[in-house]
């Protein structure tokens, strides 16, 4: 795949202005740039349309085109919230005012990871609009994304049409706070004002509060100066990612602890979530990746998949993510004081899902629904309060959906679509098939395709010695059970009892047609995207299988 670049999107006037007068050390001429931009709002607005053609097509006036609030959480599956699962013990009152104001995605999804920290290769693709194997890595990387040696795959210059350098040129103001570590790091220094620092612990300077203070503070900062710019704020978090060091009040609302010793268990508490739906004590076979972290390391649950672990695991995960929705909250609440929060599109997402005991797994580098799909509830204007669309998006629509909605050309780069037909209800749906990949283990990894109701997973992992296939019909079977499932044991701890056709259909002699098709439109997209790799039952394609010095055995470093 061939890209030509383009020059970087024209500087409106009026952001130099802005540029020019925000660099001066005295304060009272910052503060008269609104005077300015009012004073000369007619001159500048005909000068741009004479000598400097806007890339705007719509809302010139600055003070008419809509903010951007971008919310981004680290490792949450939608099935934690009571949106996408009624059953869900986690309170997200904020979360779900956003939801009935606004617009739930059911099929909001990741395209997946060729790395153990699944969020490096997320927070690429959400940043720069690009699918899975036309990303950088970290550190210019090419070992775990052999494309990213490749210039026509991925633009050397990408960083420079990402999500805050696009927005930056359309004249909006940047701001953003969120974990330090398995990022973009290049696209994040794009944005004016960054606030980055990895708050994980227990205590409103060590959590969660910290990152919505920053963006309080910088709201703040807007009205006292009366920053009429319109302005794209990238609110990350920190949690629920590991470790869950909850707040004390909110741990003991959830019944856990935060359990650090690997040679006991931790008290069992009837205030604890009961037992995610399709959880298993153990997979059935080995997820393809020895020493994985999210499996073995994470303190509080390690190797252990018993019922009093998972469920004090769960509930610290609530107790991080009820925090999440509190400081959600603040920063809604500020924004509505200010008379800005209905011209501001509010975006809530998360990088990637998570398993917590569902399917035996415990961390993120697998192709379940649970994991594989992410929350997306989207508000703002012109979209209908309390709907619900399919969607069949990607985190990677989203720097393309932004600018469709601000009215800014999304890059030359992006190959995201836009999901607004869909958010403004002309559209369910804005492609019919869906692929996913985990590669982060031994090589080939893991695949998935998912069209209607259909989906296949494939996993090729410990050198061949790990083949398998499971085929699902996820309107029979949404939480993809397996036989493992049915077991009485397993039954007498959830209190589900599968129905007989929700299981893994891929031997089943009935359904030997669907799974040639999966098969066969699996390997349709491995090959559209780039994938570098083919699994036991597809042809080479002449491909040379890409070089590893460890072929995933071995996960090193820190998942941040």
């Amino acid at each position: 795949m061939q890209i030509t670049l383009m020059p970087p999107d024209p500087v409106p006037p009026t952001k130099i202005w802005h540029s020019a007068i925000s660099t001066f050390p005295y304060p009272w001429l910052k503060r008269m740039r609104s005077i300015f931009l009012a004073a000369s709002g007619f001159f500048i607005a005909t000068l741009s349309a004479c000598v400097f053609p806007s890339p705007l097509s719509a809302a010139e006036s600055t003070s008419q085109r809509p903010n951007i609030l971008f919310i981004l959480v680290d490792d949450q599956s939608p099935y934690d919230l009571k949106t996408y699962n009624p059953k869900s013990e986690l309170q997200t009152p904020n979360l779900d005012r956003l939801a009935a104001q606004g617009m739930v995605v059911d099929s909001a999804r990741h395209m997946g990871a060729w790395v153990g920290a699944v969020c490096t290769s997320s927070r690429h693709m959400i940043m720069s609009g690009r699918t899975l194997w036309h990303i950088p890595d970290r550190g210019g990387k090419t070992t775990n994304n052999p494309n990213a040696a490749d210039p026509a795959l991925v633009p050397p210059d990408l960083a420079e049409h990402t999500m805050a350098a696009v927005f930056n040129r359309a004249g909006y103001d940047t701001m953003r706070t969120c974990k330090k570590g398995n990022s973009y790091d290049a696209a994040n220094a794009q944005f004016t004002v960054v606030k980055d620092s990895t708050k994980r612990g227990g205590t409103d300077p060590t959590g969660s509060h910290w990152h919505a203070q920053q963006v309080l503070e910088y709201l703040s900062d807007r009205d006292k100066t009366e920053d009429v710019d319109p302005f794209l704020i990238y609110f990350g978090f920190s949690h629920p990612h590991d470790t869950r060091d909850g707040k004390p009040e909110l741990l003991q609302k959830y019944g856990a602890v935060n359990h650090t010793d690997p040679e006991t268990l931790p008290p069992a508490n009837d205030r604890q979530p009961k037992l995610p739906t399709g959880y298993l004590p153990a997979h059935p076979f080995h997820h393809g990746q020895p020493g994985l972290r999210d499996e073995e390391k994470v303190s509080g649950v390690w190797t252990n998949r018993d019922e009093q672990t998972i469920r004090n695991e769960t509930g610290r995960e609530f107790a991080c993510s009820e925090n999440i929705d509190v400081q959600i909250g603040r920063v809604l609440d500020k924004l509505e004081s200010m008379g800005e929060l209905d011209n501001t599109y509010v975006v809530y997402t998360s990088d990637h899902g998570m398993a917590i005991g569902r399917h035996g797994l415990q961390g993120k580098q697998n192709l379940y629904e649970h994991t594989w799909r992410v929350p997306m509830i989207v508000q703002g204007p012109g979209i209908a309060p309390g709907t619900r669309a399919e969607g069949n998006v990607y985190l990677l629509d989203i720097l393309a959906t932004l600018c469709d909605l601000a009215g800014v050309p999304a890059p030359p780069t992006n190959e995201g679509i836009s999901f607004k037909p869909v958010l403004e209800g002309k559209s369910s749906t804005v492609r019919d098939t869906m692929y996913g990949c985990y590669c982060g283990g031994t090589k080939p990894g893991m695949r998935t395709v998912r069209k209607g109701d259909w989906k296949l997973i494939q996993y090729d992992v410990l050198d061949g010695t790990v083949r398998e296939q499971q085929l699902f019909n996820l309107a029979q079977n949404p939480h993809e059970y397996l036989p493992q499932h049915h077991q009485d044991a397993v039954v007498a701890l959830t209190g589900d009892r599968p129905g007989p056709d929700q299981t893994n259909l891929a031997d089943h002699p009935d359904y030997q047609s669907q799974l040639k098709e999966m098969e066969s439109l699996l390997l349709a997209e491995m090959r559209r995207l780039d994938d570098p790799h083919r699994l036991w039952n597809q042809p080479d394609d002449g491909l040379t299988a890409p070089a590893s010095a460890s072929n995933g055995r071995k996960a090193k470093g820190k998942n941040k």
